[in-house]
């Protein structure tokens, strides 16, 4: 029985092995520091545990769960008005409030886990499936009962290691894609980047660029943030409630939090007309990629200066000229992001329901509640 895989549950980071970076060193979004952003500065609705797995004494996985109570949320998102949003977000608050995700729910791609190469794959996740029925107990224990449990997000790649792993009573679903922009080894500077566009989307980079005239960029340090912070979430939140679904709402302080963390692998910047802030994004530096986070903006200068547009080529020209091999963009605003150059990675995950009448139309429920995205996509180089 020695050599039989087991697992931890951690509540606290202050609890992890020492050797937990050991495991988290090619994804910066299981490392002990960013677990502790989480930790310092989650959403409210969100509580988070971290599972290690061992093999006798030795942490050879480690994973991340994160516990969403909807019932806590005052609003699911307040773009979409229509009768199939409002029963969606009825079935969500009456047989699916409480949300058990195996993986990150902040983010897109697979920052769920990572095994050693000690262990087998498929001997790992039966293990993070235990460990997610001892979570289940866990928050019944404390009154919570879990409605869905969801492993996500994996490529197609990642997903297939999951098909003989005891998910039979699970739907595979696949979301919104991840929109990856890849970097090419002859993009050296931001201008060979602007110089590989085709005449249209060189004409839009212009016109953004003009129309972004008397804004002012500025990145901006953990003092900066701090002063700025009311205005801040008062500008992401406005961008987050016109999302179309919500499962939280960052804390007022996540921002700060990360800067005091993180330092300057996440990157903050600031944009302005004057001294007043009217926009911001920001980035995280994770090894040889770049993934963008959350940004807010004043919507009537969004549409007047192009700023979100802009936003997204300043990502591009940063992360070229600092020799990133790619730039995870997630998922949301699928369009403009693949008029960027911006290609779109299918995503699966598994996910099931506790009732097991539910379960069985999970598919169909799945797929009326996830919100379907229209969407045509680009090819802004030259051919």
């Amino acid at each position: 029985m020695k050599n039989t895989l087991h697992f931890k549950i951690f509540p606290t980071t202050d609890l992890l092995p020492e050797n937990w970076d050991d495991l988290a060193t090619e994804n910066i979004f299981l490392s002990k520091n960013y677990l502790h952003v989480l930790e310092k500065s989650s959403p409210e609705n969100m509580i988070c545990h971290f599972i290690g797995l061992f093999k006798e004494e030795k942490l050879v996985g480690i994973a991340l769960s994160q516990f969403l109570d909807l019932n806590k949320l005052a609003s699911f998102g307040e773009r979409d008005k229509c009768l199939k949003a409002s029963v969606r977000n009825i079935i969500f608050k009456n047989f699916s409030s409480h949300v058990l995700f195996i993986g990150n729910n902040m983010l897109t791609g697979q920052n769920a886990y990572h095994f050693s190469e000690d262990i087998n794959c498929q001997e790992a996740l039966k293990s993070l499936k235990k460990a997610s029925e001892a979570l289940k107990e866990i928050f019944k224990n404390t009154g919570h009962k879990i409605h869905v449990t969801s492993f996500k997000d994996f490529t197609s790649q990642e997903i297939a290691g999951f098909k003989n792993v005891t998910f039979e009573n699970h739907y595979k679903f696949s979301t919104q894609p991840n929109m990856v922009f890849e970097i090419r080894e002859n993009w050296k500077t931001f201008g060979d980047y602007v110089a590989d566009l085709s005449k249209k989307y060189r004409d839009q980079f212009k016109r953004s660029r003009k129309k972004a005239e008397g804004i002012t960029k500025q990145k901006m340090d953990l003092e900066a943030i701090l002063k700025y912070e009311e205005t801040i979430y008062a500008l992401y939140f406005h961008v987050a409630k016109n999302a179309p679904f919500n499962t939280f709402f960052l804390a007022k302080n996540h921002f700060s939090v990360f800067k005091e963390v993180l330092q300057d692998k996440f990157l903050f910047y600031g944009y302005f007309i004057d001294d007043k802030l009217v926009g911001f994004n920001t980035l995280i530096k994770n090894g040889e990629s770049m993934d963008t986070y959350f940004l807010g903006y004043d919507e009537t200068i969004q549409k007047e200066k192009m700023l979100y547009l802009n936003m997204l080529y300043d990502m591009i020209g940063y992360s070229i000229n600092q020799g990133f091999k790619e730039i995870v963009f997630a998922r949301t605003a699928l369009e403009i992001k693949s008029s960027v150059g911006a290609k779109p990675l299918e995503m699966f995950g598994y996910i099931q329901h506790s009732n097991s009448l539910i379960n069985r139309k999970i598919d169909k429920i799945f797929n009326y509640l996830e919100p379907k995205t229209e969407w045509q996509e680009r090819n802004p180089f030259k051919v």
